[in-house]
């Protein structure tokens, strides 16, 4: 990634620009995922990647370095792929597909990759609300409290989103599996 370093890396950065990019290289993958399972699309992730941490680097000098990073950028990415989303449905995007590269995927991970699309696709039918609390929860394994103090809602109402957000992704999955076993 070296598009990602600094254009002016013989002069040293100040320490608080240091720190940030510091950060950013630690919680890049992480970052990348969650965009991931929130639903963005590949072609769209390094906007949205550089979204999210144009937004870290401007909140820099208020952020409470002291505090777990992930649960606020999480809230972050959040934001963005539900703002990018908005954005998305009243733009009228041209028809043009992004093909995928074959050369990527050898066939020894087929299997794996055809699991991780089909929990991506079912994801994709879980509701944006309930999916972000599923994925903070059962995926990156936040505590509840957490995630209700990070999203400003009650307890129950995580609780709730989950329980609610599991029976989709188990109902989502079941029809993409049955029509997939019927298309085969």
């Amino acid at each position: 990634m070296g598009y990602l370093r600094s254009a002016h890396s013989e002069a040293p950065l100040p320490p608080q620009q240091a720190s940030c990019l510091e950060t950013f290289h630690l919680e890049l993958d992480y970052v990348f995922q969650t965009l991931q399972r929130l639903g963005a699309r590949r072609a769209e992730i390094d906007d949205l990647l550089q979204e999210v941490f144009i937004i870290l680097h401007r909140n820099w000098s208020t952020l409470d370095t002291t505090r777990p990073l992930r649960p606020w950028l999480f809230g972050v990415a959040f934001r963005v792929v539900r703002s990018h989303r908005r954005r998305r449905q009243r733009e009228a995007p041209y028809a043009v597909l992004d093909p995928e590269d074959e050369a990527r995927n050898p066939e020894d991970s087929l299997d794996a990759k055809e699991s991780l699309n089909l929990l991506s696709e079912a994801l994709e039918r879980v509701p944006l609300s309930r999916r972000a609390i599923l994925i903070r929860h059962d995926l990156n394994g936040a505590d509840v409290t957490e995630i209700a103090r990070d999203l400003s809602i009650t307890k129950f109402g995580v609780y709730a989103r989950l329980r609610k957000g599991r029976k989709e992704l188990a109902s989502a999955m079941r029809r993409l599996q049955a029509t997939r076993v019927g298309a085969a």
